[in-house]
This record gives C-alpha cells, sequence and structure tokens, in this order.
C-alpha cells in the first residue's frame, strides 16, 4: 500500500472522505453532516466558484457564522487552489469593506442576516465581482433587489453546480489562507500562511494533542480567529468529529451538546473557562467525557486549574502559547501541570524555540529575553505590509532563513522550560521598577470571588506609571476595592500592588474572547 503524505488542506477533506464516507463530521445545531456530504457540497461549491471566476492564487472572503455554509466555503476555496480569509461576522461594515480592498478579494460568501453590514460595505466595493449568500430566502432578494445580479444564493449554487472533477493543483508553498489579526496601526494585518505551513501545524497539533479519529472535538470560537479554525482543520485531517456552536453565549446549550455527543475535547478562552468556574460555583458541573481541555488566547491563571479539574475529571489539561503568525510557539505537558504551573512548556513538535536579550545576546537561564521561533509553521508574512513583516520576521541561524521575533518577553528556566513575562508593549514601569501585569493579574485571579482580571499601566508624573486593576467578581461576593488591594499587598512586592481598583459587572473582550484591554478605561 502506497501511503500518500498530505500536502494541502484540500486533501485532507479528500482522503478523509474515501477512507470513512459514512463517518459523521460535523454537526451543526443538532445537524450530522457526514465525510461524503462534505466533500460533495464542497466540489459543488468549487465549481460554481470557478463559474464565477475564481482562480488559483485568488482571494475569497467568507464573512459567516460558524454554520455549515462556512465549513464548505472553507474547502471549496481550497479545493480550486484560492485563498480563503474568513471574516469575523461580528465585523462592522468599514472593517469589512478594508479587509475586503486590503486582500483585494473576488468573491464574497455571506449569510443573509449579515444582509445591513455587507449593504453598507458593499457599495464601496465595486471591484468585489459576486456575493454568493446563504440562509434565508427573503433577505437575499433584498441584496439582490439592491445589487442586482452581482448577488446569489449558496443553495441554488449548490443545486446547479456539478461536482468538481479533480482538485486544482498546487504547491505546498502556496498560499492557503489569510488570517486578519488586530494591527498596531488600527487596521488588521493579514498573515499570510501557506497550504506547507498550516499543514504542519496541523500535524504537530494533533500529535502533542494526542488526538486521533475518534475524538469528538467541540467549537464554539469563531473561525475568523485562527485556534477555532484549527479545530475544523485537525478534525477534518483526522477523520474525526467537530461539534460546532456558534458561540458561548448560552452555556446551558453547549453543556447539553457536551453530554448528547460525548465531546472529548474542549478547547478554551481564559474567559469561558471563568464563566464555567462561576457556574460551576452556582451549580456543581461535571463532564467526564472530557479526556481534552485546552487553553490559549491568553495565560490560564494557575487558580483555575482546581476547579477545572472538578469540572472535567477525565481531562489533560494543557496550557499553551501561540500567535497567528505561527499558529503555536509551545505547550506544557499537561502531566507538569501541578509541577510547573506558571509555565507555558516547550516548543511544539518539529519546531524550536530561544530568547535573546535587548541586545540580541543569547539569553542565560532564567534571564529575561525576547522569543524568537524557528520552524515550517511561520507565516510567509503580513499581506501587503512589507516594513511589518521585516519587524516580526528575522535573519535566522542559516543564509537565507527567516525567524520570527514575537516581541514578548519570556524566561527560560535550566530545563528549557518557558515563562510567560509580557508582551513588550505592555510592562509596567513604575516607580524605576518594571511589573509584569500578568504576575499581579495571577495574584487577582487567586482572590476568591474574582471571576476575570485586567492590570495595565496608566501615565503618572510622579511614578512614571501607577498600576490599575480592573476585576470583575461574583454577584455574591462582599469584594471591595480596599479589600482586594489589601489582599494584593500581602501577595506582591508594594511596588506591584495596584494603586487603583475598578470593579466591573463583566470586562470588555474581543471578538475571539480575549480581554480587551484597549478598551478598559475608554
Amino acid at each position: 500500500m502506497i501511503i500518500r503524505p498530505q500536502r494541502f488542506l484540500c486533501e485532507t477533506l479528500l482522503e478523509s472522505a474515501q477512507r470513512a464516507p459514512g463517518r459523521t463530521a460535523i454537526v451543526v445545531e443538532g445537524q450530522a453532516y457526514t465525510y461524503q456530504d462534505l466533500e460533495h457540497s464542497a466540489k459543488k461549491m468549487a465549481s460554481a466558484l470557478l463559474q464565477h471566476g475564481v482562480e488559483r492564487e485568488d482571494r475569497v472572503g467568507i464573512y459567516m457564522d460558524n454554520t455549515w455554509p462556512c465549513i464548505v466555503s472553507i474547502y471549496a476555496v481550497s479545493l480550486i487552489g484560492g485563498v480563503f480569509l474568513v471574516i469575523n461576522p461580528q465585523t462592522k461594515p468599514d472593517k469589512l469593506e478594508y479587509i475586503i480592498k486590503d486582500s483585494g478579494a473576488k468573491i464574497l460568501m455571506s449569510d443573509a442576516h449579515l444582509r445591513e453590514q455587507m449593504s453598507a460595505a458593499l457599495v464601496n466595493l465595486p471591484e468585489l465581482t459576486h456575493v454568493i449568500c446563504s440562509g434565508d430566502s427573503e433577505g437575499i432578494k433584498l441584496l439582490q433587489d439592491e445589487f442586482g445580479d452581482k448577488v446569489s444564493s449558496f443553495n441554488d449554487a449548490l443545486d446547479s453546480a456539478s461536482p468538481l472533477e479533480e482538485h486544482i493543483n498546487v504547491t505546498p508553498s502556496d498560499l492557503a489562507a489569510l488570517i486578519y489579526t488586530s494591527g498596531s496601526t488600527g487596521h488588521p494585518k493579514g498573515v499570510m500562511h501557506s497550504n506547507l505551513s498550516m499543514m504542519f501545524a496541523i500535524g504537530s497539533l494533533i500529535e502533542y494533542l494526542r488526538l486521533n479519529e475518534e475524538h469528538v472535538l467541540l467549537n464554539v470560537l469563531p473561525f475568523a480567529f485562527d485556534y477555532g479554525l484549527y479545530q475544523l482543520l485537525m478534525t477534518i485531517t483526522m477523520g474525526a468529529t467537530l461539534v460546532l456552536e456558534r458561540s458561548f453565549t448560552y452555556p446551558a446549550v453547549v453543556f447539553k451538546r457536551i453530554e448528547e455527543h460525548e465531546i472529548t475535547t474542549f478547547p478554551g478562552v481564559p474567559t469561558i473557562f471563568s464563566m464555567l468556574l462561576a457556574a460551576h460555583r452556582r451549580k456543581k458541573i461535571c463532564f467526564p467525557s472530557i479526556t481534552r481541555v485546552t487553553n490559549t488566547a491568553a495565560a490560564l491563571p494557575a487558580e483555575y486549574i482546581e476547579g477545572l479539574r472538578e469540572i472535567f475529571p477525565n481531562a489533560l489539561i494543557y496550557k499553551m502559547y501561540g500567535l497567528t503568525e505561527c499558529k503555536r510557539v509551545c505547550y506544557l505537558e499537561p502531566e507538569l501541570l501541578e509541577e510547573r504551573p506558571r509555565s507555558v512548556g516547550k516548543a511544539i513538535p518539529g519546531t524550536e524555540t530561544y530568547l535573546l536579550t535587548k541586545e540580541g545576546k543569547p539569553a542565560k537561564p532564567g534571564e529575561t529575553g525576547i522569543l524568537h521561533v524557528r520552524g515550517p509553521h511561520i507565516m510567509l508574512g503580513y499581506w501587503n505590509q512589507p516594513e511589518m513583516t521585516d519587524h516580526m520576521l528575522k535573519p535566522g541561524k542559516l543564509p537565507g532563513e527567516r525567524v520570527l521575533c514575537t516581541h514578548d518577553w519570556f524566561n527560560m528556566d535550566e530545563e528549557g522550560f518557558l515563562y510567560f513575562i509580557g508582551r513588550s508593549d505592555d510592562i509596567i514601569k513604575t516607580r524605576g521598577e518594571k511589573v509584569s501585569p500578568i504576575e499581579v493579574e495571577n495574584v487577582l485571579h487567586g482572590i476568591d470571588g474574582v471571576n476575570e482580571a485586567a492590570v495595565v499601566g496608566v501615565p503618572d508624573d510622579t511614578l512614571g506609571e501607577i498600576i490599575r486593576a480592573y476585576v470583575a467578581i461574583d454577584t455574591d461576593s462582599d469584594l471591595s476595592d480596599k479589600k482586594i488591594r489589601k489582599i494584593c499587598m500581602s501577595r506582591l512586592e508594594n511596588f506591584m500592588v495596584p494603586q487603583e481598583v475598578i470593579i466591573l459587572d463583566e470586562l470588555p473582550k474581543t471578538a475571539t474572547g480575549k480581554i480587551s484591554k484597549k478598551t478598559l478605561g475608554q
């Protein structure tokens, strides 16, 4: 038997469909779809895209919720050698317009319920040749009344197109996706990932998470967030099953799905785990079917671990760190969680990490340095932004090689375990001392009754910066700002104690569930 390597995203679907056509690939809102269903629908939509003039390397925007049409669209674009960019459905018209213009997308695939946002953006996008819209037929008709035959129905396209006979040949080095992420200029940046970088990352993730085709993964994170997207990509590569929810807005619904489908893998971010723990304190919850719990986007407070073990008694809990620019950097083996509760582990399989001081010299064990990453999972660069690309991709150890400079501060111990200190622009300078916000946040998370915490520096004429903490607390907690400061004084060095503590009902979040420090104080 000849074993062919999987080199392209589209091949993962084709091979999984060949191996197990009748296996459930996706469950969306209670509706199950097999691998055969996904292959057939993706091939038909791929033909429809070709009919609309999409060619190899053309960009296709996918402005959709976590839905079946969204998944079909991702693989349809891949089958014809196109480049997909998933745009968060919460994106407003001005940002939607910017992303489409910046990417040069030829086609937009969207949902009818996003009609108002689309309409506002489309009037300024004459270069967009076509919109394929799923969902409510009345909403699609309203768009057609406004934009004519520039708009067509997703379902009509599936019904009328013949399945693609053979996927378009590309090379592993060809661009597969643009993943737009927040930019320091105020505009999002398009992170360029090739088939090679994405396929390598998928394989490495599956290896260290110890996953296989028997696993049932849950995803409540948007596909526009690479953490959510890779739950889909890993599932299809393995031939496993993905249970898809639009969000974690209604936890009771998600809990029901976990039990109904015997979910084994639960990916989350700290804000989701905070909600879980708050629910657990009100009424005990337990999900014994879960065998993998993963966290990224922000550091998982060590204080969460005990509660998570009660909720997921049979789960390996993975702490991880990553950037969109390379998908994942490192992970901590779950067996070492108690031994090294503050560490984010070591480099993912097949990659290397190292620290350099501000002067560019190798950092010694225990010395703070900037994290650098080597491996095939590194982005090609930022779309249309060569200067920002040069800021992140630096000359490597070999001639012509480029490595990713994360610009994040870390420590590494004698055994090579990494400890996140803070982002280069997050470090607070107060009283002549440097304070890592995450160190203060860890203490805040350890206070009984605190659900969420974020620490920022605020300019001050005397101290340089003062430390301000924002916290969200349990509704029945008697915590006050004075009580929180007093506890901090008992657990932190004096210069690290927040001068100000502001209590909110809930901390603001980004579309990907991270606490938005930029929004705080506005």
